[in-house]
């Protein structure tokens, strides 16, 4: 095995002699992992994979290491083949070597174009410019990539219940022989314990959406130090190529690394954002039950990585505790509350709601928007038109009692599997607002509404504005607001007591 702290072999000591490279490399740069080397040189960067054989991974011959570079550049090329170029032969001997020339290679590496280093979102979190709009663009690129992924078959053994569990059961192993301390073992065992009750719980579910094709070719490896800001757009790169099994997975978990490793940033309510907008897009809040497993499951991964990486360095275990007591945060239950909005069209119901989910100051939270879910129930994205008029189409009374069921079931569902919710929709009827108050008193959850108020000018010139721009999901005119005037039941006194502020 060749670690981070074993000296560098002569192909690489060779290979960081900018002469190896294109005319004008003024320098080449090393950057090394537990299994591969990096080299940057001018506007290129080459990736060689490192001889090692590890439990989870095999590049142990030249024709393993070969494969891994072209299953590397295949599936990277998904979401950044202008990233990743080629595949390129290094030939002659280690300690003169040449990228052209005849005879057999004598190592391969993924060459790759390269960007700045400071747009890694891990970089830009840390410089506290990571912002909402940028966790958009993830989600929107995130749901695009799942939807054209290549999907398991249902008898395929990607992500069988047996493998998940196993997955998660490795981890608590390999992390008790590296962190033997006696609290760290306590804290495992209630994480252990905390695991596998949920794995009981969710096993149908995980059968389920694999059969239903959940289970998909993913990145793998969605953190932050992953995705890049490439011209103001978020971009992916680096995903798993050496294990199928790490690779192929539910989408819930590809996207929970994320969450997840914005918790860890300390970013709360970016997590809440992000996991809200790739939800509010794919409509697949069926997925809000295994967040937490997931999660759970990824901050231990990293846990274990960060304590193998600490022995080879022997250096600190300080991140790798930290990772623990993230896995131990999310594996925690918080009390739920259920908040509706009331108000017209143009009020600031979305805006405000916006800000909420915003806030790190918020435990887990999701939000439902009628305008959304009307659409996914009328087989329309969020930004697409219906053309519907007043009373017609998507706007008829039944088309209303339909969409307001389906925000109740789904807000059902979110509550009991621990998030809190937020349905963000006129609620302009007294009948609609003490259904949901019923249902928070179904599953125990605190109850609350946000009523956001405007001039009838500003509702106006609201309107007039987003239906110009043509990019929000509401499809309300000034006709609509109209018509919801005469329609309006305000708050009686009895649910102002329940008003919270935005």
């Amino acid at each position: 095995m060749t670690g981070m702290d074993q000296p560098l072999p002569p192909l690489i000591v060779a290979l960081l002699q900018p002469q190896r490279h294109a005319p004008g490399v003024p320098q080449v740069e090393l950057v090394q992992t537990h299994i591969s080397w990096v080299l940057l040189a001018g506007e290129f960067a080459y990736k060689l994979k490192k001889p090692v054989k590890l439990p989870f991974l095999d590049f142990s011959t030249l024709a393993l290491r070969h494969q891994a570079c072209l299953d590397e550049l295949r599936l990277n090329r998904r979401f950044a083949p202008d990233i990743y170029l080629d595949v390129v032969s290094l030939y002659n001997t280690p300690d003169n070597p040449q990228w052209e020339g005849t005879g057999p290679p004598i190592a391969y590496a993924v060459k790759m174009r390269r960007f700045d280093e400071a747009g890694r979102l891990d970089r830009v979190c840390k410089r506290h410019e990571l912002l909402p709009s940028h966790l958009s663009d993830l989600a929107d690129m995130v749901v695009r990539f799942h939807d054209n992924a290549a999907i398991a078959p249902p008898e395929s053994g990607f992500a069988t219940p047996d493998k998940i569990l196993a997955q998660a059961q490795d981890n608590f192993e390999e992390l008790l022989q590296l962190l033997p301390q006696p609290d760290v073992a306590t804290r495992l065992k209630e994480l252990r314990s905390w695991t596998e009750a949920q794995f009981s719980r969710l096993e149908p579910l995980m059968v389920a959406r694999k059969t239903a094709g959940h289970v998909r070719e993913c990145h793998g490896d969605l953190h932050l130090a992953n995705i890049v800001l490439i011209d103001g757009r978020v971009r992916l790169f680096d995903c798993i190529e050496f294990n199928e099994d790490l690779r192929w997975m539910d989408t819930t978990s590809d996207i929970s690394f994320a969450y997840m490793d914005l918790l860890a940033h300390g970013q709360n309510g970016l997590a809440n954002w992000f996991v809200d907008e790739v939800l509010s897009r794919s409509g697949d809040y069926a997925a809000a039950p295994l967040l937490r497993f997931y999660a759970v499951y990824r901050a231990l991964v990293r846990a274990k990585v960060a304590a193998i990486r600490q022995q080879q360095a022997h250096a600190s275990s300080r991140e790798a505790l930290a990772d623990i007591a993230l896995a131990h945060m999310l594996a925690t239950d918080h009390p739920v509350r259920l908040t509706i909005t009331h108000g017209l069209s143009g009020c600031g119901k979305t805006y405000v709601t916006d800000h909420q989910l915003q806030s790190d100051a918020l435990p887990p939270t999701l939000r439902l928007r009628a305008d959304v879910e009307r659409k996914h129930l009328f087989g329309l994205t969020g930004r697409e038109r219906s053309s519907s008029g007043i009373d017609s189409g998507m706007y008829t009374p039944a088309a209303h009692a339909l969409t307001y069921g389906h925000l109740r079931e789904q807000a059902g569902l979110l509550l009991r599997s621990g998030w809190s919710v937020i349905v963000d929709a006129t609620f302009l009827k007294r009948a609609d607002r003490d259904s949901f108050r019923a249902l928070a008193q179904e599953v125990g959850a605190a109850f609350a509404i946000l009523a956001p108020h405007a001039s009838p000018q500003a509702l106006r010139e609201r309107i007039i504005a987003r239906n110009a721009l043509g990019t929000d999901a509401s499809e309300a005119t000034l006709e609509v607001l109209a018509q919801q005037r005469q329609q309006l039941q305000p708050l009686a006194p009895d649910e102002m007591a329940e008003v919270v502020m935005g």
